[in-house]
């Protein structure tokens, strides 16, 4: 063999920041910074976000990446300049699986929507003259995957984003600075999957699970597509934590066909077999009454903390908390009488609701009307915050891009 021969390609190094937004983490790209192949749609992009993250890894755990084995902690952000009107970047999410090699682009994340702002002002994305010394920056980002604008407040102190702060947030351990969010026409797809706020027409709809069961069901498609149903229907209380719901295969298996069937009703696939092939969305909840609870950090929560109880499936698994996108739909759901979420807060018109989730309690916002028999939300809002946990670059192997 030739001693100078060497069969394996080096590292390449690559910039990136590693930050947690809301009660999620993923590792952030400026689009200019990625190996060249993977600046657009395709097999090279999906192989380097892989190898980043370490999926495929069969034993669940991504030793060999930045993941962290759980779908909040597998999970990557692409960030552009926009030239787009009125905004000022460009923000891709894609959710990496964990044991399989694949990453899933059919929605958003609304955890990281909190930390693009931020990141985008400290990469240098954000014109400078629409940064203020001190105060509040409003950052417009173009949200990719959905074809939809959010307004992100970012604190800025001495033209630096503020990063720490006193506001806290259920699901993460310290205090940050708030950053407040703002989902603007939330009913939103990117490739004309659902379209409506209701894809069916229906504020309830019944489902019929061959070998698990008919079930009423709100299908919703804002800030992400989400099939709401009943906790009681299921045989839950609405109090559940991880542990109950995840440590039961056969109930995990129920929740994916019930999810299968209502992907199949909200048009967002053409049959059931693709459902296993879309994990990301839809999400399935399920809903109840307040009742006091005990959540995973401990901390009782009581009944009149909260308008109704919530617990979401990402990626196949219960949510320790909430995700950011499922928030927007519980409260434009909640802002509409007659469907299941809004039954569960005790029904009339709202226009903001605070749900109790596995880690505790969050508020959101939504602005909701009836116009000609069809109902709209022109806007949804929540507080999350963000923060850098660490910046550099990231390496990976370069062969097989």
């Amino acid at each position: 063999m030739n001693a100078t021969a060497h069969p394996y390609a080096p590292q390449l190094r690559v910039p990136a920041t590693y930050m947690r937004g809301g009660t999620s983490k993923g590792v952030f790209f400026r689009l200019q910074d990625v190996p060249e192949p993977c600046r657009r749609p395709g097999s090279a992009r999906d192989r380097f976000l892989l190898r980043v993250i370490g999926s495929p890894d069969p034993y669940g755990k991504q030793i060999d990446g930045m993941g962290g084995a759980t779908s909040s902690t597998s999970k990557a952000v692409i960030v552009a300049a926009s030239e787009r009107p009125d905004h000022d970047v460009d923000y891709l999410f894609g959710q990496v699986s964990i044991d399989t090699p694949f990453v899933d682009w059919s929605g958003n994340c609304g955890n990281l929507s909190a930390a693009v702002g931020a990141f985008a002002i400290s990469a240098g994305l954000v014109a400078p003259a629409r940064i203020p010394r001190d105060g509040l920056c409003t950052v417009r980002i173009w949200q990719a995957n959905i074809a939809r604008t959010i307004i992100a407040h970012v604190p800025v102190r001495e033209g630096e984003v503020q990063e720490t702060g006193d506001f806290e947030l259920d699901g993460v351990a310290f205090p940050a600075a708030e950053v407040e969010l703002e989902f603007l026409d939330p009913a939103a797809d990117s490739d004309g999957d659902g379209g409506a706020l209701f894809p069916t027409g229906n504020l309830l709809d019944e489902l019929d699970v061959p070998g698990v069961g008919r079930f009423q069901a709100t299908l919703i498609n804002a800030g992400i597509p989400v099939i709401f149903l009943d906790a009681a229907t299921l045989g839950y209380t609405g109090t559940e934590l991880q542990d109950t719901i995840n440590g039961d295969a056969p109930a995990l298996a129920r929740f994916e066909a019930i999810r299968a069937h209502g992907a199949l009703r909200m048009g967002l696939i053409a049959s059931l077999d693709e459902a296993a092939r879309r994990q990301h969305t839809p999400k399935i909840a399920f809903v109840a009454p307040p009742t006091a609870y005990l959540a995973s950090s401990g901390r009782t929560v009581a009944a009149d903390e909260v308008d109704l109880l919530v617990r979401a499936l990402s990626m196949g698994k219960l949510h320790h908390a909430m995700m950011g996108t499922a928030a927007v739909a519980i409260g434009a759901a909640a802002a509409i009488p007659g469907t299941l979420v809004n039954r569960a807060a005790g029904g009339g018109e709202r226009r903001s609701v605070r749900f109790g989730h596995p880690s505790g309690t969050l508020r959101v916002g939504a602005e909701a009307r009836c116009e000609h028999g069809a109902w709209q939300v022109t806007r949804a809002l929540m507080s999350r915050s963000a923060r850098t946990l660490m910046e550099g670059w990231v390496r990976v192997p370069g062969d097989g891009l």
